[in-house]
């Protein structure tokens, strides 16, 4: 499962969601489906790190040379 695409995780963890929040699992059925869900979540953020490190690396100076510029999230009118 290391290998999964960030986009079939997704899925696949939005799956597990909405089996959850239907309710019909027994005990045993859910907690396997949120070890699961757990797993992927850290394949996701460990496949978007892995993302932003690249951008940060690839982010060129004035001068068309490619420099190190840590990423900085723009905070929007809704994250205030």
């Amino acid at each position: 499962m290391a290998k999964e695409k960030f986009e079939d995780a997704v899925r696949r963890l939005e799956e597990i969601v909405e089996i959850m929040e239907r309710g019909d699992l027994s005990l045993e059925d859910s907690l396997k489906a949120f070890e699961e869900g757990v797993k992927l979540v850290r394949i996701c953020t460990k496949k978007l790190e892995e993302a932003e490190r690249k951008v940060e690396m690839l982010i060129k100076n004035e001068e068309g040379e490619i420099t190190f510029t840590p990423f900085v999230e723009e905070k929007t009118e809704k994250d205030e």
